[in-house]
């Protein structure tokens, strides 16, 4: 068979393991976050879910799932050839970014938590409590710095009546706080208003847009085969966007507007869901939905990879915003027709992991493919990513044969795209 000279090459198939399970079928790798320090150190954060948790020491129950997790970071000095575990910590969905001179890990156990490093992620301080009684979600989704802020999204649950996957009850609030304030200190975030999915879309009332593909039950969970559930619709993962193009659409000249990109939870594939969160005289921060020009509410927008949880960054030297996503390839198969070893629908194709660029967020050019696997049970799916120089910085929640599914993957890696804004055209 002569060979494909056009087909697209993987841009960064080779991988160093962060973190490798010590039993890939009980203990699982989740929600890798990086961030790069102004002297080159890397930091990754990640944590732990499984049966198998519950037996590792140091690990406690999460307060929303009820399940054994544990937070872990690590840090390296020779550009992610080596990793150095540094601590452990008792939450989950964690990030950590730079803000003054602290390094800063934040993620929920039910509650906001934060820590701190004030020596590069040597060591830590005990982690601190945001918020007392709440119910928080989110992925390491992108941290946006604007006007000496540091801006971030974290999702609330604000209603208890749904059962299932609650992305429908699920409210992506905006947080604010200045980069010199101590900002394991409550008091130091503004905290935008509540909007629930549910509270803007009545899914019986979708026409036109094939929004939910595959059909709901108001109450939460419908089998549509076995070990294949579809959810209420709903958003989740959120991403921070802001456009400083005067000529953009959705440009406010007076800064004080920041989109909200989100993985859109449909059925289907190829859409984000969006809002914006707007600052108001007084300090406070309003959400709420977008306008098209025609005045009808915009709730989706054009995304590759829109259906799972993806990354967004912008980059000032190429004026580009950089889209880390999973790549779906089959979400037309009829649910029945999946193979067994698919996770559950099939938009939910989790084994490769693409990149595109675009100007605006609406238009999306293919950059490549940073890493596939030959099969749809292993994974390279909800990546971070960070610039260092010229170079694009990936860390992937992945997995090889070894692991149950795509979704449980057993290991994190880190990958590394040499010189990225060569692939701009």
């Amino acid at each position: 068979m002569e060979e494909n000279r056009a087909r697209v090459k993987q841009l960064a198939p080779n991988f160093v393991k962060v973190f490798e399970s010590p039993d890939p079928e009980s203990v699982f790798a989740y929600s890798p976050g990086l961030t790069v320090l102004p002297g080159g150190r890397i930091v990754a954060t990640m944590d732990l879910g499984g049966p198998g948790v519950g037996c590792l020491p140091g690990a406690k129950l999460d307060a929303e799932s009820g399940q054994p997790w544990r937070g872990k970071l690590y840090t390296s000095d020779d550009g992610g050839g080596t990793w150095v575990h540094r601590t452990d910590f008792p939450f989950v969905f964690a990030r950590p970014f730079v803000a003054g001179e602290r390094l800063y890990v934040l993620g929920q156990d039910g509650d906001l938590f934060i820590m701190y490093s004030e020596d590069g992620g040597d060591s830590w301080s005990e982690p601190v409590r945001l918020t007392k009684g709440q119910s928080w979600h989110q992925a390491p989704s992108n941290i946006h710095f604007a006007k000496g802020h540091v801006y971030l999204v974290m999702e609330k649950y604000i209603y208890d009546d749904l059962k299932g996957w609650r992305v429908n009850v699920m409210a992506p609030v905006l947080m604010r706080a200045s980069v010199t304030a101590d900002l394991a200190d409550p008091d130091s975030w503004t905290f935008a208003s509540e909007l629930a999915f549910r509270d803007v879309v009545s899914e019986s009332e979708l026409d036109y847009f094939g929004v939910p593909f595959f059909p709901t039950d108001p109450g939460g969970r419908l089998m549509l085969a076995p070990r294949r559930d579809m959810n209420a619709i709903g958003w989740l993962e959120t991403n921070v966007v802001q456009f400083t193009d005067e000529n953009h659409y959705f440009y406010d000249p007076t800064g004080r507007t920041f989109h909200l990109w989100m993985r859109a939870h449909t059925g289907g594939t190829g859409y984000a869901a969006i809002a914006k969160a707007v600052e108001q005289d007084d300090g406070t921060i309003v959400t709420m939905t977008e306008k098209a020009p025609s005045g009808k509410t915009m709730l989706y927008v054009p995304c590759p990879g829109g259906q799972m949880k993806f990354h967004i960054l912008y980059d000032e030297q190429t004026r580009l915003y950089w889209l880390l996503s999973s790549q779906a390839t089959d979400s037309m198969t009829r649910v029945e027709k999946l193979p067994p070893d698919r996770f559950n629908l099939p938009n939910n194709e989790r084994h490769r992991l693409q990149l595109h660029f675009s100007t605006n967020c609406i238009d999306w050019c293919f950059a490549g493919l940073i890493a596939m696997t030959d099969s749809p049970k292993e994974a390279r799916h909800y990546a971070s990513m960070a610039i260092n120089g010229d170079d694009l910085y990936v860390l992937s929640r992945s997995g090889d044969e070894r692991a149950p599914d795509s979704h449980n993957g057993n290991f994190i890696s880190f990958h590394i795209v040499k010189q990225f804004r060569g692939l701009v055209y």
